[in-house]
């Protein structure tokens, strides 16, 4: 992935986001706003947080802007079906944001929501590996919860140790 070619760099975004998707798509209705604790994040406010950083803090910050991220609620999409959908559309918007990029764009500096100025390609790079982040969160929720998930790549752990030569 080359993070300073937009085209190169939608196409690695859109297979993270694929795989995050993969997870959410797991997360039963029921337990969807279940938290393991009062100040941890719920399957629910795990993939609202990704999609409203991603498009309102991510998305505005790579255009010059100020962060406008409204936080991870019920409010922003309530439901399995809605949080998905909220995904889905926060992701095309911010891939259609990172599109009209240019190469000059991809080298200017930027200030981050946290007053850091950093190159805008950095701060993308950034943006994919808070994904990962949380994802990985996701998948742990749903493993407390005995939720089967998909592998990441094809194979599970015990698959890749039994086609490895010890």
């Amino acid at each position: 992935m080359d993070t300073r070619d937009t085209a190169s760099f939608l196409r690695y975004y859109d297979g993270v986001h694929s795989r995050t998707r993969a997870a959410a798509v797991c997360i039963p209705e029921d337990p969807l706003e279940w938290s393991p604790g009062w100040d941890r994040f719920s399957p629910g406010d795990l993939v609202r947080h990704i999609a409203a950083t991603e498009r309102w803090m991510w998305g505005e910050n790579v255009r010059g802007q100020p962060s406008r991220y409204p936080g991870h609620g019920t409010d922003l999409a309530e439901g399995k079906a809605a949080v998905l959908d909220y995904l889905d559309s926060m992701q095309d918007a911010t891939a259609r944001i990172i599109e009209g990029l240019g190469p000059e764009q991809l080298e200017s500096r930027v200030a981050t929501v946290g007053g850091v100025e950093i190159r805008v390609w950095k701060w993308l790079r950034l943006m994919v590996e808070h994904q990962v982040h949380h994802r990985g969160q996701l998948y742990s929720i749903l493993g407390e919860m005995r939720v089967e998930t998909p592998s990441l790549f094809g194979l599970t752990e015990p698959e890749v140790k039994a086609r490895s030569q010890l």
